[in-house]
């Protein structure tokens, strides 16, 4: 993390103000449409502001462009267009502090097989020109419960081992930002969980976490703050709690004691969905219809109900809702 004073920390994380990127046209032969002809529009004006100290979710279905942007963040990709500042470092007026200042675990595994854990971190930090003295690499090995494999070669490592390495490798230089692009694919359970303490950890020491994945369950437990990009567009960002609250829906899952035919007519409002004789889904606006409401209707129907389950809106819900309404670019 870096030594500076709190009060010259700077607000955002990261900044991105009008982001375009656009891929160069396929001229070759055989190719033919508007996208070949004027080139894949992968990020269209996106901006996001991503506050200092949290842990920041960026979704998206496949092909949306997130891989475009946490890969323009590494400089792995030129922009077409816009402003993208790093700890409010300018991405091209300064590239090596900004490079300095973000660590990038991509979703590749780009791991020299040949080489240690040891012998790869401490490569890594002599990239970026941390003196010896001030490496960390067995701190690192040990945060990532790696220490044992300090010296094994790593074409040995398991998937998971691999994936943990990779985090170490983005945070030899201590980045004050740290990148993690779908960290958990492939994973198991017990190793995600591992990773997830670490990156806590992390970012209970300050450092702030951007985060892509496709396991929403896991975005809705960790991010402060999501962002939705769909066709390059950011379609949403805000706090996980507001954006949860977006569907004003609830589902209320009723388990009957005896077969039901059909539905009582009163149920009509709170559009009912007979799953089969015994399971009754029921659904209600809370802006709209209070709880009670629903529950004097069903008592109403003199159903013998033995069970009663309510279903919250969550972050599945919300992404499906968000994607469905964006056009085809």
């Amino acid at each position: 993390m870096p030594t500076n004073s709190h009060a010259s920390l700077p607000d955002l994380a990261v900044s991105i103000k009008g982001l375009v990127k656009r891929y160069a046209p396929n001229t070759g032969k055989g190719s033919g449409g508007k996208d070949a002809a004027q080139g894949k529009l992968a990020l269209d004006h996106a901006d996001l502001a991503i506050q200092r100290g949290g842990i920041f979710g960026l979704l998206g279905p496949n092909g949306a462009g997130k891989s475009t942007l946490i890969n323009i963040l590494a400089q792995l990709v030129r922009k077409t267009d816009g402003e993208v500042r790093i700890w409010d470092i300018d991405l091209d007026a300064d590239p090596r502090h900004a490079a300095a200042a973000i660590g990038v675990v991509p979703q590749e595994l780009n791991i020299d097989p040949f080489f240690t854990p040891r012998a790869l971190l401490d490569l890594q930090a002599g990239m970026y020109g941390v003196p010896k003295a001030e490496r960390r690499t067995m701190e690192l090995l040990e945060a990532l419960s790696l220490s044992d494999k300090a010296n094994a070669y790593a074409r040995t490592l398991s998937g998971g081992m691999r994936r943990r390495l990779m985090v170490a490798k983005a945070m030899v230089h201590n980045p004050p930002v740290l990148v993690l692009d779908e960290p958990t694919a492939g994973v198991d359970v017990e190793l995600r969980q591992q990773l997830w303490a670490y990156v806590r950890a992390l970012n209970d020491q300050g450092v702030t976490i951007l985060l892509t994945t496709h396991y929403l369950e896991e975005a809705e437990e960790l991010c402060d703050q999501i962002a939705i990009i769909n066709h390059g567009k950011v379609i949403a960002c805000e706090p996980t709690a507001k954006l949860v609250k977006r569907l004003d829906t609830k589902e209320v899952l009723l388990t009957l004691g005896a077969d039901l035919e059909s539905v009582p007519a009163v149920l009509a409002p709170f559009a009912p969905e007979l799953k089969d004789a015994r399971h009754l889904r029921l659904h209600y606006r809370p802006s709209d219809n209070k709880f009670g409401a629903l529950l004097d209707a069903v008592r109403s129907t003199g159903m013998e109900i033995v069970d009663l389950t309510t279903v919250e809106t969550d972050l599945e819900d919300i992404f499906l809702e968000l994607t469905r309404r964006q056009p085809a670019a």
